[in-house]
């Protein structure tokens, strides 16, 4: 019943972050290089450095956390525009979902005080650039439909 409960939330959650985020990756140019190497300094000790996450990622741990998930095709990352990416990376999980009138705190901590935003593009145009063309253009979609571009 736990799982079911976190696996629910999480969903919901990414469901609000959707609505009125603000960022998009596309705004700027990006330099992968240095999103791979930001990446291996601030987002691989959780989420591993083949993007591949923590064991488990679905079910909660016994803190009621979810554990990181994969960045890699395996995961849910590519589901969500480059606005939710991009707000949940700076802001981080509880501070995102308080902001949006929600009591949820995913682990996720925010960047925006160590990373600029541009970094935070690289770093995401990074992960992005590791995924199969499908699943690229995919997420490619979602980014168009959140943006409101036709």
């Amino acid at each position: 019943m736990g799982t079911v409960f976190a696996v629910l939330a999480a969903a919901g959650f990414w469901i609000v972050l959707g609505q009125g985020a603000t960022e998009n990756a596309s705004a700027a140019s990006l330099d992968i290089a240095e999103g791979k190497t930001l990446y291996a300094e601030n987002c691989a000790s959780c989420h591993g450095a083949e993007l591949e996450g923590e064991p488990d990622w679905r079910s909660p741990g016994p803190d009621g956390r979810l554990p990181a998930p994969p960045h890699d095709e395996t995961g849910h990352t590519w589901h969500h525009p480059d606005s939710v990416l991009f707000d949940y990376t700076k802001l981080g999980g509880e501070a995102l979902m308080a902001q949006r009138g929600m009591d949820f705190d995913s682990g996720m901590p925010g960047f925006g005080d160590r990373l600029t935003d541009q970094q935070i593009r690289n770093i995401l145009g990074y992960i992005r650039s590791t995924w199969p063309e499908d699943l690229k253009q995919a997420q490619a979609e979602r980014t168009k439909a959140d943006s409101g571009a036709n």
